[in-house]
């Protein structure tokens, strides 16, 4: 226990030592360079609940009437 917790302390220590970051780059480019600029068509919504059919729970069965229904199917 007492090796894992030295291990992490000496990790942060080092990591405190270490040279500032560098800065991020410029990212003006790259989002100019994803602008949609060509002859694409435009996607419209569309609902994941399209064509859904909501389902009221029914009572139970009996039993034989649910097998016969199955067997004949």
């Amino acid at each position: 226990m007492k090796s894992l917790f030295l291990a992490g302390a000496g990790a942060l220590l080092l990591g405190a030592c270490a040279r500032t970051p560098a800065a991020l780059p410029d990212t003006a480019a790259l989002q100019t360079a994803a602008a949609p600029s060509g002859p694409y068509r435009s996607l419209n919504y569309q609902s994941p609940l399209k064509g859904f059919e909501t389902y009221q729970p029914s009572g139970p069965a009996p039993w034989r009437g649910v097998n016969e229904q199955q067997e004949s199917q």
